[in-house]
């Protein structure tokens, strides 16, 4: 319980910016029970000097998404700084009911054990792409940081099917072709959720309705595999985080074909069901899918106020 209280001490005692709509009502009881438990705890921490040890604390940081943008290789990369401690698994905290229910006392279970000065950082890829989970990340806290890395929507589409034909794979279950998902009557197959998926938009207009665009950082996940060193450097300063890491943090392995991390003389790449082959589609197939998100791309460019190199 005494963990449990200091994380939420440590949460209500952030810096509150201006949030961009009021927090949701609703609010689980156990969560503002917590809440009230650690405004009247605060002062004997401070006094007998508790926040100088490690603790549980509420995430300050979530990377949302998007599934298959490069959530994975980002966690790790910022991960590099001393100043950050990371949730080692996707939680699912704000995306499954049955997670939800168990209240903000489960959640913060979840979290790993960090001293008052570090950021802790929860990664859960389908944040981004679930209704709900944007209305309920505010009313825990409106002044979260958001983190959303991005792919070319082609790319991510064809990465989402790699991933679930090789699960079937290493299971021994037969998969359908990609042409099978994209095509329906010679048409593409709008209702196949990979493509929902990369319509980037229509979720992010859901989350900018509880959080003003300052709050979410985009990443570059295109950039972040070819040259991830500036990509981080944006991070860090978006998170307000000192620059600890640096170039000598990247190398190309040329075996696996793309950048690995060097921590302290240690070397270690992301695991093998990262970066695998994308399947071989008819290049009239990829023109259907580069036509299909042309307008849905330029609407996100507009949303943000940015461009990416995408098709």
């Amino acid at each position: 319980m005494a963990a449990l209280l200091l994380g939420a001490v440590l949460l209500v005692t952030q810096p509150q910016l201006v949030p961009s709509r009021p927090a949701a009502s609703g609010m689980e009881p156990n969560q503002q029970e917590l809440l009230r438990k650690a405004g009247t705890l605060r002062d004997d921490m401070q006094d007998s000097g508790a926040t100088n040890s490690s603790a549980q604390q509420l995430p300050q940081t979530i990377i949302i998404g998007v599934r298959k943008g490069g959530t994975r290789a980002l966690l790790e990369m910022l991960s590099l700084h001393p100043d950050v401690a990371a949730a080692e698994n996707e939680v699912h905290f704000f995306d499954w009911e049955e997670h939800y229910s168990h209240g903000l006392g489960w959640y913060l279970s979840q979290m790993p054990f960090s001293f008052p000065y570090q950021l802790t950082v929860e990664k859960t890829p389908a944040y981004f792409t679930s209704p709900k989970v944007p209305e309920r990340v505010h009313s825990m806290n409106p002044s979260i940081r958001l983190l959303l890395i991005l792919r070319d929507p082609s790319e991510r589409v064809l990465s989402d099917y790699t991933q679930v034909f090789y699960n079937h794979m290493q299971k021994r279950k037969p998969y359908p072709s990609i042409e099978e998902f994209l095509l329906r009557e010679g048409r593409l197959n709008v209702d196949y959720k990979a493509l929902n998926r990369s319509l980037y938009h229509l979720h992010m207009q859901n989350w900018l309705r509880f959080f003003p665009l300052r709050h979410i950082h985009i990443v570059d996940g295109d950039r972040l595999i070819r040259n991830p060193f500036p990509e981080i450097q944006k991070v860090e300063r978006f998170l307000k985080l000192s620059p600890q890491i640096n170039a000598s943090n990247f190398y190309f392995n040329k075996t696996k074909g793309f950048y690995c991390l060097r921590d302290s003389g240690r070397d270690r790449c992301l695991h093998e069901s990262k970066g695998r082959a994308h399947p071989q589609v008819d290049p009239k197939l990829l023109n259907k899918l580069h036509e299909y998100f042309h307008e849905p791309n330029k609407k996100f460019f507009e949303l943000v106020g940015r461009t990416f190199d995408w098709h």
